[in-house]
């Protein structure tokens, strides 16, 4: 049972150590009633607000606008469906929406059409959905990556009906132009033969309306982008590729764009080889991607490492179906560079063994997200306790913020995931002044009208 009281908003600020810019989340996480998509200042004030959106996730574009979803599918008939997407303008105005993926009839609704994009999207210009330098994402034209579900049947997985993920490229006037669907590409990741036992009986299974299997629950797609592995010929690594991790599997895998097959890949064994061992099991991670060209560490993969539990595999003690048969109580941020799988980076610092979760533990085992900044600080998004923090390349916690805003259903302040923008992408604000807020002593911190008292000296007595 976690605290039931504790400060929200801005908790810790160095700016001198900070990367300063405005700070961009959604309170309510597929929630039909929320605050809506926040844009704060380093102090946690609030710059802007669109009340309307429902992003998961929200993602600024230079100029003050911002992209994201209008609603969200009633969660009887599906999950984590998105109805479109759709850019507002400073003032919460449509400037571009795209729904018309899939034509669906819901019981008790009119036929109507429907993105089902879930989880993440990416507008051209900008591989990753965070501020790069010299690669801003496109305002008023340009394509769009999105990542939606489709339901479908796949025999070779199971014969259960799957919730698929697949991944379409829609032009600015609405047409697309790509789509990559997930399941078409079993054969390639390397299941074994008691996984896909596991993933036959139970490839993830849902409950709506009837059911149906998540068996692979991607939650992260982005391009490459130019990098220096495809500069000295390495062709996985091509700037159009597509890197994407799945939750439900462990894997993490980059998609050729010409051909759609796979052609880097980690998981879901981390047990294959000496450098998967070294770098440890991956559990239900999130947001994985290379980083930009231009920002430190450029080039390493950089993933959230939720733990909780995901994969499938040999039932065991802890997983007596072999469904979710990979657990860890811990999460963890890691940099790994994708050609040696050696990690370079990680957060919080290892201790004796490299899965020792060190100082500063922290966990969420869903949501979640890890930003790399031009001044080499890392903005992690801790999703389920809706805590924000950045963190220098020397473990030091920075900036921290905790949202005040619950959910009405789910009482939670969860966050799916957080982008740090620079002050210039939201020219109508005024650059706000920067207030250092220095870390709090936990050990003298009380609510006011308590009374602090030492404690009393214990003297031995013999019987």
């Amino acid at each position: 049972m976690p605290p039931t009281v504790y400060p929200t908003g801005t908790t810790i600020y160095d700016p001198e150590k900070c990367w300063n810019g405005y700070t961009l989340f959604q309170t309510g996480v597929f929630q039909f009633k929320s605050v809506g998509a926040i844009l704060a200042d380093m102090n946690g004030n609030v710059v802007n607000r669109w009340k309307s959106l429902h992003g998961i996730p929200n993602k600024m574009l230079p100029g003050g606008h911002i992209m994201g979803s209008s609603d969200c599918r009633n969660a009887r008939y599906s999950h984590q469906d998105m109805l479109d997407l759709v850019q507002l303008d400073w003032g919460g105005n449509v400037v571009w929406k795209f729904d018309k993926y899939q034509r669906i009839k819901d019981p008790y609704q009119k036929q109507r059409w429907m993105l089902r994009q879930h989880h993440d999207f990416q507008r051209e210009g900008n591989p990753v959905g965070y501020y790069v330098p010299g690669m801003d994402p496109l305002v008023d034209k340009g394509s769009t990556l999105i990542l939606c579900h489709k339901n479908l049947h796949e025999p070779k997985i199971s014969d259960k009906l799957l919730l698929d993920d697949t991944i379409i490229e829609v032009s600015w006037d609405g047409k697309i132009t790509w789509e990559w669907i997930c399941s078409e590409h079993f054969d390639e990741m390397g299941f074994s033969e008691e996984a896909r036992n596991t993933m036959s009986r139970n490839p993830g299974l849902m409950m709506t309306q009837g059911k149906y299997g998540d068996w692979m629950h991607i939650n992260s797609i982005s391009t490459l982008g130019p990098n220096k592995w495809y500069d000295i010929g390495d062709e996985r690594f091509h700037p159009d590729n597509i890197i994407w991790d799945g939750r439900e599997t462990n894997i993490t895998a980059i998609t050729d764009r010409k051909t759609g097959k796979l052609v880097w890949q980690v998981g879901p064994d981390f047990s294959a080889t000496e450098a998967l061992r070294k770098m440890g099991q991956q559990v239900g991670q999130h947001h994985a991607h290379m980083i930009p060209r231009g920002l430190p560490g450029e080039g390493n993969i950089l993933v959230y490492d939720n733990g909780g539990q995901a994969g499938y595999g040999a039932p065991n003690p802890g997983a007596p179906t072999g469904n979710h048969n990979a657990r860890r109580d811990f999460s963890r941020i890691i940099e790994y560079d994708p050609t040696t799988l050696e990690v370079v980076w990680q957060y919080p610092k290892p201790g004796p063994g490299l899965m020792n979760t060190g100082s500063g533990y922290f966990y969420s085992s869903f949501m979640s997200s890890a930003q790399r900044l031009p001044n080499g600080n890392t903005m992690v998004t801790e999703g389920s306790d809706g805590r924000i923090f950045e963190v220098t390349a020397e473990h030091e916690i920075v900036w921290e913020y905790l949202s005040p805003y619950a959910s009405r259903r789910q009482k939670t302040c969860m966050i799916y995931r957080a982008y740090r923008v620079p002050y210039e992408w939201a020219p109508q604000a005024e650059k706000p002044e920067e207030k250092s807020v220095p870390r709090i002593d936990n050990t003298r911190f009380r609510v006011p009208g308590t009374v602090i008292k030492r404690p009393q000296k214990v003297t031995s007595s013999k019987s």
